[in-house]
């Protein structure tokens, strides 16, 4: 499944978990399914029927408008240290160095790694 990060002008995106999506809320990108083809566009208010649509057709989670991704921050463990945190992601860096550090997905894996890091020592 493909998202396109698209920042809506006076507000945040955030990527939510299908499960915690409620009606109402608005889409800040558009909504493919597995294949790519796109089920709903950014922009569109969530109804009941689109959330059925979107497990049926296998959607794990969306960019919701107002959503900011100062959620990341609140996933840190109390006891682990930003600082230290952050010096874990520029060790790691370079064994990120052939991938796209502004996919989604490669976002979370160097934020588990370096979280990892920091807890355990190693990765």
């Amino acid at each position: 499944m493909s998202f396109a990060v698209v920042e809506l002008a006076g507000g945040c995106v955030g990527k939510v978990a299908i499960e915690n999506i409620e009606t109402g809320m608005v889409l800040a990108a558009d909504v493919h399914d597995r294949s790519g083809r796109m089920l709903l566009g950014a922009g569109a208010e969530l109804t009941q029927k689109h959330l059925v649509i979107f497990r049926t057709w296998g959607v794990l989670e969306a960019d919701i408008a107002g959503q900011g991704n100062d959620e990341s921050a609140s996933q840190i463990p109390a006891d682990v240290d930003p600082l230290e945190l952050a010096a874990a992601e520029l060790e790691l860096a370079s064994l990120f160095r052939h991938t796209n550090l502004g996919h989604p997905a490669i976002v979370e894996l160097m934020r588990l790694a370096a979280l990892r890091k920091v807890q355990h020592g190693a990765i």
